[in-house]
């Protein structure tokens, strides 16, 4: 399993109590379109999504971050980084 794949199944858990419609997971599922969710269901989302890889989404971000697609490869980017460079 990869990196990304391990990062994928983290947002498919953290998503599932906000799924209300039980909505299949894909990299183009949208957050506002496909899952509903309004805005105060985003920024709890974003809270667990930061607690649970220990990053910082800037605002400017969430803006940009449509899909799940997205938001997985946003982690992945803050992740590599946050990490400590040889």
């Amino acid at each position: 399993m990869t990196d990304r794949d391990e990062t994928i199944d983290k947002v498919a858990r953290l998503i599932a109590p906000f799924n209300k419609k039980g909505v299949a997971l894909a990299d183009g599922t949208t957050f506002a379109g496909d899952l509903e969710w309004d805005s105060l269901v985003v920024m709890d989302f974003i809270a667990n999504v930061e607690d649970e890889f220990d990053i910082l989404i800037t605002m400017n971000m969430q803006a940009e971050i449509e899909t799940v697609g997205q938001l997985v490869d946003a982690i992945e980017t803050l992740r590599n980084d946050a990490s400590p460079r040889l």
